[in-house]
Formats: structure tokens, sequence, C-alpha cells
């Protein structure tokens, strides 16, 4: 399997960047496979300055929601004429962002609701025989506090995010866990993929949601390293973030971590 980030906050090797998510994997059965779609166009762009296909594209899945990781659905519609689109049937709900200058819409395009491309999930939906969607992620295990400022479906509720929903491709003997942003928590994300496949993962892709904390330094420093203690028990398991966890936050991850986590920032790849 390769994975390759076609949208990231960061890239190494210069491609144009943007606050988002997108991740083509390419199985070894030959399978394209999109997970998120960045804010709007800019993952085509990328994608074909790395030599990638839209239109190759198998299959695609939003994560959750937001506009950075499903903004760019009208595009990928536009250009992919084959490929089914899952997403939560919560996704299209209103999602708000509590900022300086007060709530700011950041949903999906509503539009784009109904189309006949587009398959709407809930808990549980078998995509083959080794990928699978997985939702209604539970438990209170290091939840990022940044959730204190997301919203929906009304601006006076907070986002409890049933809209969230995460992918596991199993494929020769690994077990690869893909989460957006991980706004359930990334240690309970984890712990309902073993509920749902029965097996420890062997890889994790996450953005982390360690971002906009409000913790003062030494609290969130005491939080990262219980989550950091918490992914370390899963000693077999490599660790790839991105995105929403912060470059700060990751290097922090990366100190008690060592080798066990790596940043994958836009144009990247990893082999598995």
């Amino acid at each position: 399997m390769k994975i390759t980030s076609i949208i990231e906050n960061t890239s190494t090797i210069g491609l144009p960047v943007e606050h988002g998510l997108s991740l083509y994997v390419q199985l070894d059965n030959g399978l394209n496979v999109l997970f998120d779609m960045g804010q709007r166009r800019l993952f085509t762009e990328n994608a074909e300055r790395l030599g990638l296909s839209i239109s190759n594209v198998d299959t695609a899945i939003i994560s959750h929601g937001h506009y950075d990781h499903g903004g760019g659905l009208r595009a990928f519609l536009e250009l992919n004429n084959k490929a089914k689109v899952y997403l939560h049937k919560d996704a299209f709900q209103p999602h708000y962002s509590l900022r300086d200058n007060g709530f700011v819409y950041i949903g999906l395009e509503k539009e784009l609701k109904g189309n006949n491309r587009l398959i709407e999930c809930d808990s549980l939906e078998k995509l083959s025989d080794n990928m699978v969607l997985f939702a209604d992620v539970m438990g209170n295990c290091c939840c990022p506090h940044g959730n204190r400022l997301l919203f929906g479906p009304s601006e006076i509720q907070n986002d409890i995010f049933t809209h969230e929903q995460n992918l596991i491709i199993e494929e020769n003997g690994n077990i690869i866990l893909f989460a957006g942003c991980a706004h359930n928590g990334i240690i309970n994300i984890i712990r309902k993929a073993e509920e749902v496949t029965g097996k420890m993962p062997t890889h994790v892709l996450a953005g982390m949601h360690l971002v906009k904390s409000g913790l003062n330094v030494t609290d969130e420093n005491k939080f990262i390293a219980e989550l950091a203690q918490e992914l370390q028990a899963y000693k077999d398991c490599k660790f790839f973030t991105m995105h929403c966890t912060g470059l700060e936050q990751y290097d922090k991850l990366k100190t008690i971590m060592g080798n066990q986590i790596e940043y994958l920032s836009c144009g990247e790849t990893i082999q598995i």
C-alpha cells in the first residue's frame, strides 16, 4: 500500500498547502482510495503535480462534515465520474466554529446533499472484504480540548461528532486505521477499531486535533504526555500524524515516542 498526502497544512517539498487533509491511497490490489478532499480544489492540483489522477479514484471517503475535509467534494464529483463517496448521514448537518469574530459556518456545501453518488453511512459500513468504515465512537480518554470551540447542529450545542467516521483497511497482514481529525479522541477510536476488527491496528494515520487546546503550557504538556503514554501502549503500532495535530504538539509527542510516530506532510509518501 502506498499512501500520499496531497493536502496537509505543511509541505517539505514546496507544494502549495492549506489547512486541511487529503490522502491518496493506492492499494496493492490496484484500487485507489481517496480519504478526504481538503477545502476546495487544491487536492486535485496537487494530485496532478504528484502524478496521481483523481479520475482514477475507485472509492472516496469524507471523514466528517467540516469544510477542510469535504470542501473539495464538488471538484471531486466533476473530475471523477465513477467513484461512490461515503460520508456519515449526519455530515451535512450544520457545523460551526467559535472564533474571535463569532460563529463561522464550517460545514459542507449543502447543495450537494442528495447527489446520487453519495452514500450516507451509519455506525458501520463494509465497503469491501478488506475495507470498513465505523462511527459511534464512545469513551473519554484524551479527548481533544479544542472541541470546546466546535458546535453543531446549532450554535448553542457543542458538537458531539456523530458525523465523524473512520476507515480501516486490511492488506497483507497489516491493519491500517485512518482518522481525519480524531475529534472523538484517537485512543477511543483505536479501541473502537479493535472492537470492529478483533485486531489491533498495525498503523494509524490521523490528525489528532491537539491545536487550540486553551490549556496553559503545564496542563498541555501533561495532556500530551498522557496521550503519548496511551499511544505507546500500542507498542507494535506505527503512528503517522498530520494536519490538526499541530507542529509544536507533534514535536512534544515525538520527543516522548521517538520513532513510533512520524509527521506526514503534503507531497510525502509512505509505503506499507
